[in-house]
């Protein structure tokens, strides 16, 4: 079963939204509801919810806020609201979906299956990372092409770059590969494997890397002569990332 939870202050849609789910699904269960954002985390942490419908505007604050005290930051969200000048933000939460009031119920049928190919996905890369830990192979991961996966080693990515839900490959001939996942996935997956974060948008290789160039952050130049500013913040631990690598 996929345990739901539904935070919104307001009771008519929390229980559209309920009766939509479980008229629609038979795998999907609503683990609980909350109307604020002190019962929302609450309901988040004792419940451990597979997927959440959350508010953007409550009255003791937003969705936002919410997703900004939670210990860990992934978490599967759609949000349901009446605003529609929060979908660019919600977006950069790499939120699942952003479903307007009053729901759809075409639409969310639509966000659930794009949650359904997100945890699908998931469980694929986990798979193919446990196997191969246990095998002395070169690690690769799985990159969801329109028509399937496409399987790709890690040593040949010479970098990423996030487009808000989204993420292109860079890899070592030359070839390109957009993904309609968020760049903290991958970092995730990779991390261990020789790869840097080295801004918000940019996670290199450090293979790849033939040059640093000082500043304020500094940026590094690849083999390719792509050359990447680097953030303030993460130019120590960049440095420090080349002083060992290889050791």
């Amino acid at each position: 079963m996929i345990k739901v939870a539904i935070i919104d202050d307001e009771q008519d849609s929390r229980n559209t939204l309920r009766l939509y789910l479980n008229e629609l699904y038979q795998d999907i269960e609503v683990a609980g509801e909350a109307d604020d954002l002190e019962t929302g985390l609450a309901l988040i942490k004792s419940t451990n919810p597979d997927l959440v419908f959350l508010d953007i505007n409550m009255p003791d604050g937003s969705g936002f806020d919410l997703l900004e005290r939670l210990p860990h930051k992934n978490i599967n969200v759609i949000f349901v609201t009446a605003y529609d000048q929060h979908a660019i933000r919600a977006f950069r939460y790499s939120a699942i979906d952003f479903l307007l009031k009053p729901v759809d119920p075409e639409m969310l049928v639509k966000a659930i299956e794009k949650f359904r190919k997100k945890v699908d996905f998931s469980s694929l890369q986990q798979r193919l990372v446990t196997l191969l830990a246990n095998k002395n192979t070169p690690k690769k991961i799985a990159l969801p092409t329109t028509g399937g996966y496409k399987f790709v080693l890690a040593e040949n990515i010479r970098h990423c770059v996030s487009e808000g839900n989204y993420t292109t490959f860079f890899l070592y001939n030359g070839e390109k590969i957009l993904v309609c996942y968020p760049l903290k996935e991958y970092e995730e997956l990779l991390e261990g494997d020789n790869f840097y974060r080295v801004h918000q948008s940019h996670l290199i290789h450090l293979k790849y890397v033939k040059e640093y160039k000082k500043g304020e952050g500094g940026s590094v130049i690849l083999d390719d002569n792509t050359e990447i500013q680097i953030a303030r913040r993460r130019k120590e631990g960049f440095l420090s990332a080349m002083m060992n690598y290889g050791s």
